[in-house]
């Protein structure tokens, strides 16, 4: 088969890597791709935003299978130009992708499907906000309804700061349109988890759970980012947990979405908090994690692509995918000053010497110059992902080839799965 992935990120590279591996592939593109994917898929100059070049691509090279990697194409209805076009792909529709695009539809979803999720009010009007959130009291959450890249949350530990939040958020558009309406959220109390799971719209096929770090300093200090680290499995998400997971937030979902009429086809992945009663949803993405990916993909056993391929056929039900019994680990290497403004076009070596069997390097924002240098051309740069026989071999191999890497522009946070060797 004739394979498009659509991104540029971490996550696309991890995508592009499972995929080449399997046997089903004649050839893989990826639109736009990045200097490292340069190595397992052929780049095409297309973004992610140009749905009509992307189409005619695909119908130009007689492509097969279109895997979406990233939220805004999805959200923007990508898969429903393909779906006119009749070229088959991996992802929601429009009005499925919905569950990231908007945190209000989704918390509004949730109350109608009684699944659990935190307390909260959702605003379009400033004023209504901070007297909501003076009648709350901090600790409270503010968060952006639309797509803001993973930064449109902030976590307010005063009344003070929460006020401040929603004039960044609504009158100052720190986050751009995605700040016209907000969401003012229950500081939850618990562990935070990620949980993925594929569904054709029926059936269920629940992958592996993971634990990302949003924040970007050691000790989850500062502000969130788009995730410094991640690894898989998590401790916090044993068997009983995913089942409950799924009982509780993934099948009424699935059930909800498809008796509202936005029948939803592709990777569900639950952003979680595990409370003390039990798994609250904190919010929804239509997409793979990044970098959780990048932590699941090295885990996984099997053809990964004979998986999406059966989520877009509706015959998940009848699929069954097996995951290495290792812990893999993912540290993210940033530019410095990010989640800020950052320098780029620094100059990146090192990053083939130090993969291994157990280590590979994935590329997000990366290009090369016209010498052949490799350039740091984003805010996360890097996905460095090494696998173990448990989290603290995981993590001693993945910082090993982080120190390996000669990038004096860029820096990691120095305790990815500290939760799980802590204790």
């Amino acid at each position: 088969m004739r394979i498009l992935v659509v991104g540029s990120g971490g996550r696309e590279h991890a995508l592009c890597w499972a995929i080449a591996a399997s046997p089903l592939v004649t050839k893989l593109f990826c639109a736009p791709g990045n200097a490292g994917i340069a190595r397992e898929a052929e780049c095409v100059p297309i973004g992610v935003d140009d749905h009509d070049a992307l189409v005619a691509f695909c119908r130009d090279s007689a492509m097969e299978f279109v895997v979406v990697g990233p939220e805004a194409p999805l959200v923007a209805g990508l898969v429903d130009k393909l779906d006119a076009a009749g070229i088959k792909s991996f992802g929601p529709t429009a009005a499925a992708a919905v569950l990231e695009g908007s945190k209000a539809f989704t918390k509004d979803f949730c109350a109608r499907h009684h699944i659990p999720t935190a307390a909260y009010g959702r605003f379009t009007d400033a004023e209504a906000a901070k007297a909501y959130i003076r009648e709350q009291g901090a600790p409270i959450v503010v968060k952006a309804d639309g797509l803001a890249a993973g930064k449109g949350v902030i976590m307010a530990e005063t009344v003070d700061q929460a006020l401040e939040a929603v004039d960044a958020i609504m009158a100052d558009r720190a986050f751009g349109e995605a700040g016209a309406e907000i969401v003012v959220e229950e500081w939850m109390i618990g562990e935070e988890a990620s949980f993925f799971a594929l569904t054709d719209g029926e059936a269920i096929l629940p992958l592996a759970g993971a634990q990302d770090h949003k924040r970007v300093g050691d000790g989850d200090t500062g502000p969130n980012t788009g995730g410094m680290g991640a690894y898989s499995p998590a401790p916090v998400v044993d068997d009983a947990m995913a089942a409950r997971i799924v009982k509780e937030i993934i099948a009424p979902t699935v059930a909800g979405m498809a008796a509202e009429g936005r029948t939803f086809r592709g990777v569900l992945f639950a952003g979680l908090m595990i409370t003390e009663a039990g798994p609250k949803l904190i919010e929804y993405n239509v997409r793979f994690g990044d970098p959780e990916c990048q932590a699941l993909m090295l885990r996984l056993k099997g053809d990964f692509l004979s998986a999406l391929i059966a989520t877009a056929d509706g015959q998940i039900g009848h699929f069954h995918l097996r995951w290495h019994d290792e812990t893999a680990l993912c540290v993210v290497m940033a530019a410095n000053g990010y989640p800020g403004a950052y320098e780029k076009n620094t100059v990146i070596a090192g990053t083939e010497a130090v993969e291994s069997d157990d280590v590979v390097v994935f590329h997000a924002g990366t290009a090369r110059g016209e010498d052949g240098r490799l350039l740091a051309t984003g805010g996360r740069v890097l996905g460095v992902t090494a696998i173990g026989k448990d989290a603290a071999e995981a993590r001693a191999r993945a910082y090993a080839a982080v120190d390996g890497i000669d990038w004096p522009g860029g820096f990691c946070r120095r305790d990815i799965a500290w939760r799980a060797l802590q204790g």
